[in-house]
This record gives structure tokens, C-alpha cells and sequence, in this order.
């Protein structure tokens, strides 16, 4: 479908007659749709019935990024809904542009408008541009919804061609998914990542969201590289320009507890001890393994290894912490023995450098009985291990 077709369909659930289906369709039922569809296409045209469906459809997965209120008052494209930055992220990273200062943004590729919106709430005046007319009037549209129009202009246009000179920042968000998927590579981000470096470095401050797999080589010398997680799945990476350049942090939310590098060296292995730590995956990325192992007086069990162990148990936002109880070599005989004999049903596996699956394992092992336990798949100074325990209280 032509996008003139696409952007003649959406703005016609913008009408009165739009408004009232989208109403109506709030809470359907996907199982339901085909009844549906047939229901309202008899006092409704077929094409608006089926751009208010899928609408719904799409309002509907929207909820977990941007919660229920919001979400079934925005508008949104398949890309946006995917490509979207969670709200909780926006309205973090908005928050920290606001105590630096900014009072007003570019917002260069800004899709549907998600940071947009965070910007604007945080007191920030926004530029928002994206060259897709389609996207761009469902930005546009998204202000509108959330009263928020008086504070974002939305442009259709290259942003290759926009001045951000009358602005305090900016932000970029280039597209990282292709006809194949996602892309790897920043220098095939649209625009690339160099492009978009050199746009920050024009202006007194800027963001750059970035994906959270990008290589520490590729982060430019005067950047902070800032990784953010969300409930323990990190989100993305951000290069701050015009803040701390050479730092590396890690933020967590909800809680916003960051953890700043000190430029520490490796941590040494030591044997398993009474606790394991399971850092935070932003933490990881952001290579502060070490820096928390340092919190907890800990070490490694493995060189390659992201698991912290220690023999105390200490409080730390940063890392979520397991009491074990065994160590033993990998061997799916023992694993289901001992799990028979403590009469462990609820099992919960986890990996971290075991080639086998989670789903392998509890389908060979069967657990079955009242108590739980927890296995982690991993190497002990080189060995396959399995490691059993518990959640501890203290981590995070």
C-alpha cells in the first residue's frame, strides 16, 4: 500500500465518524476480529473499518511501552510501536536533559513522536522531524492527542538538511532496522552513526540513541556511553555529548540507581563461594563488572564469566544475588537426582556461557514436588558447572 494511501487512511480516523470506531474498538477481542470487522462494516466503509482495526491492534501492543492511558490515546505505525523508546527510558532520559539545562530540542528521526512527547513533558520545547509524511502526521497527531502540541513542532523533512543551531540540544535516534531486520553495523543506521556524531558535536549538548550491542571501540573518544535497563532488560545505549566525556555508565530503572567506571582492572577468579551475583545487564555492557565485584569484595568464578561470587551476602542495586547450595559438574543424571530427592517441581533455569537450552533441561530433568530451586549453566574456571541454589535477598 502507497503511503499517499496510508496518510489518506490514517488522517480518516482522525474524522468524528474515526474517533467513535476507535471508541468502540478499545477493548475488542483480537480472537474476535473477523466478527468484529463484519459488525461495524455494516454501517462503516471497509477501508476505514480495517485502518481503525488495525489501529486498535496496534494501541493495543503499545501498552507496554507507553501504559494503558497514554497508549489508547496515541496513534501509531507498526515501526513506531516496535522502534519506539519505551516511556519509562523518554521520560528518564528527558529528566536528565532537563537538569542539564536544556530548554529546548531538536529531535531529529523522531518516528511517532515517543521522546517527543517524554521532552515535552519535562518542560522541553521540541523540534520533532521525520521524513515520512505518514509518521510525521502521526506525531503531529500524538501532541494533539496529549495536549502537548504548544510545545512540539513537528517537521516533515531530511534530517540531514535541518539547522539545530537556535536549539540547546539534540537528540538522534537513527533507524536501526532494515528490510532484513535489525542492523548491526552503525554505519548502516539511517542516518549513520558518524552522520549523527557530527550533528551532536555542532551543538552544546546532545543524546544519541544508540543500539545497546554497540562495540566500546565505537564509542567516540569525547562521548559518555550511558547503557539503560528496565526492569532488568536492557533497553539501549545512549552517547551523551557535552557531559562526561570517556565515562561509562550504567543506569537502572525503575529505581535510577547508576553506577559510574573507575577504570578497574578485571576482577580476579576465585573459587565459588557462598554467594553469586547475576549483574544487571546493563552493568555487563557497560563493561562495570568489575567495579561491583569491588562493592562486594568479590571475584569471578570464570575469566569469560559475568557471575560474581562471595561469601558475604551484601545489599546491591546492581546485581541480583543467589544463595548456593551445590556445585557440581555438569551431568544431567546427577541435576535430575538431586532435584528428585529435594523434591524440586518449580525449577528455574539460567545460562550464562552453557551452550544447552533452559527448556532442555527442565524437559529431561521433569521436576515434580513442592519446593523450588534454581540451576545456573556455567563454566568454573573453565569447567562446565552446574551451580544450585536460591534467591538471596540483598541483590536487586
Amino acid at each position: 500500500m502507497g503511503r499517499v494511501t496510508d496518510l489518506a487512511q490514517f488522517t480518516a480516523l482522525l474524522t468524528p465518524e474515526g474517533q467513535a470506531l476507535l471508541a468502540a474498538l478499545r477493548d475488542y477481542d483480537p480472537a474476535q476480529e473477523l466478527a468484529v470487522v463484519s459488525r461495524l462494516r455494516r454501517d462503516h466503509q471497509a477501508e476505514l473499518v480495517t485502518s481503525a482495526v488495525g489501529q486498535a491492534r496496534l494501541r493495543q501492543r503499545a501498552v507496554a511501552k507507553f501504559g494503558a492511558e497514554d497508549a489508547y490515546r496515541m496513534y501509531f505505525t507498526p515501526n513506531g510501536v516496535e522502534q519506539s523508546t519505551r516511556a519509562s527510558v523518554g521520560t528518564y532520559r528527558a529528566a536528565r536533559l532537563a537538569a542539564l539545562g536544556v530548554g529546548s530540542v531538536a529531535d531529529l528521526c523522531s518516528g511517532i513522536g515517543g521522546d517527543a512527547i517524554a521532552l515535552a513533558r519535562a518542560g522541553i520545547s521540541v523540534l520533532a522531524v521525520d521524513r515520512d509524511p505518514l509518521t510525521a502526521e502521526v506525531a503531529r497527531a500524538n501532541a494533539e492527542a496529549l495536549g502537548l502540541a504548544e510545545l512540539i513542532e513537528v517537521r516533515c523533512a531530511d534530517v540531514t538538511e535541518i539547522d539545530t543551531s537556535p536549539y540547546d540540544a539534540v537528540f538522534v535516534d537513527p533507524a536501526r532496522r532494515g528490510g532484513r531486520g535489525r542492523i548491526f553495523d552503525p554505519e548502516a543506521y539511517s542516518p549513520p552513526l558518524s552522520w549523527a556524531v557530527e550533528a551532536a558535536r555542532k551543538a552544546p549538548r546532545a543524546a544519541l540513541k544508540v543500539a545497546p550491542g554497540i562495540p566500546h571501540e565505537a564509542v567516540p573518544e569525547d562521548a559518555e556511553a550511558e547503557w539503560i535497563s528496565d526492569g532488568g532488560d536492557v533497553k539501549e545505549a545512549v552517547l551523551w555529548f557535552g557531559t562526561e566525556p570517556g565515562a561509562r555508565r550504567a543506569t537502572l530503572l525503575p529505581s535510577g540507581a547508576g553506577l559510574t567506571g573507575r577504570g578497574l582492572p578485571d576482577p580476579a577468579v576465585r573459587p565459588v563461594g557462598r554467594y553469586l551475583y547475576e549483574p544487571d545487564g546493563a552493568v555487563i555492557r557497560a563493561h562495570l563488572v568489575a567495579e561491583v565485584a569491588q562493592e562486594l569484595d568479590g571475584g569471578l568464578i570464570d575469566e569469560t564469566i559475568a557471575y560474581v561470587t562471595a561469601d558475604a551476602l551484601t545489599p546491591t542495586p546492581y546485581a541480583a544475588a543467589y544463595e548456593v547450595t551445590d556445585e557440581l559438574p555438569f551431568n544431567l543424571k546427577k541435576l535430575k537426582a538431586l532435584l528428585r530427592e529435594r523434591e524440586v517441581g518449580t525449577l528455574t533455569v539460567k545460562k550464562r556461557g552453557s551452550a544447552v537450552e533452559p527448556e532442555e533441561i527442565r524437559r529431561k530433568v521433569k521436576p515434580k514436588g513442592p519446593n523450588s530451586a534454581t540451576v545456573l549453566l556455567t563454566r568454573v574456571a573453565g569447567a562446565p558447572t552446574m551451580l544450585i541454589g536460591r534467591p538471596a535477598g540483598g541483590g536487586r
